[in-house]
């Protein structure tokens, strides 16, 4: 199994999907990655040399914020929001909808389970 950027990557998958276990790295930057290393699209991760695997994390290490680094970056970045007390930092707060999307309908997935309200007795 190959590591990179602390990611065990499965080995037995092609590289450009591999890559995209890595936190960070998406199609776009995987495709990038493999084109730069001109490394064939349909070659696997256990059929990489270990040169190839070294061309590729430092690449990764060199140009691209991953894993942990991404993780606090990301992290910071809302608790910024929050201390300022923004809008979007309230949201955060709040455990809703950031970027403007509805809530009086849907917004299940931030908001968690529906919460029964007590109906009035006739």
């Amino acid at each position: 199994m190959a590591r990179i950027a602390g990611v065990n990557i499965p080995t037995n998958k092609r590289v450009v999907i591999a890559l995209r276990y890595i936190h960070g790295i998406g199609p776009v930057n995987a495709v990038t990655i493999v084109d730069e290393l001109k490394i064939p699209h349909s070659k696997r991760v256990n059929e990489l040399s270990d040169a190839e695997v070294l061309a590729i994390r430092e690449i990764i290490d060199r140009d691209y914020v991953v894993e942990g680094d991404l993780r606090r970056e990301v992290s910071m970045n809302i608790k910024r929001l929050t201390d300022l007390g923004c809008y979007r930092g309230t949201r955060h707060r709040k455990g809703l909808p950031v970027r403007g999307q509805r809530t009086h309908t849907n917004a299940r997935t931030r908001k968690g389970p529906a919460k029964a309200i007590a109906g009035k007795k006739k």
